[in-house]
């Protein structure tokens, strides 16, 4: 499950991850080790944009990977929702080493802008990139859980 929930996102996990707009999508950010900020302070951006431009770098050469296929389970037994998406491959990665990937919700995956994509989940991702295929698997229970 997540390392934590941003405070803009909690509460509305679950809705996002329904991807509810005609053009929305879950984006995955491979963040670098260098310059990654505390969990304290990461929870508190409210975008991708803002985020970025503090110490907290985006590791450009693996890429993002948008997500347009999310599972969301309503568990009524367990009185909660689990949300998860397919294991994502980056191949034969190179680049910074990354320490945590982020996923957040893009409302408009036409629009461009980091300033409309909203930080959901932070999840610690420590990889250093040998040019081999590496696979993130966040948790084999789903990326979050509303509970």
């Amino acid at each position: 499950m997540a390392d934590f929930v941003f405070n803009i996102s909690k509460g509305k996990l679950a809705y996002y991850s329904g991807l509810p707009a005609a053009a929305d999508a879950l984006i995955v950010v491979p963040v670098e080790s260098s310059g990654l900020e505390t969990d304290a302070t990461l929870k508190d951006y409210d975008d991708l944009s803002t985020l970025l431009a503090g110490t907290t770098n985006e590791q450009t050469t693996a890429g993002r990977k948008t997500i347009s296929s999310v599972t969301v389970t309503v568990d009524d037994t367990n009185d909660r929702v689990d949300m998860d998406f397919a294991d994502q491959v980056w191949t034969a990665l190179t680049g910074n080493a990354i320490g945590a990937v982020l996923v957040c919700y893009d409302n408009d995956t036409g629009a461009g802008t980091d300033s409309n994509i909203v930080p959901m989940t932070k999840h610690d991702f420590a990889i250093t990139p040998d040019g081999s295929d590496v696979t993130m698997v966040v948790n084999a229970a789903g990326f979050a859980r509303a509970a």
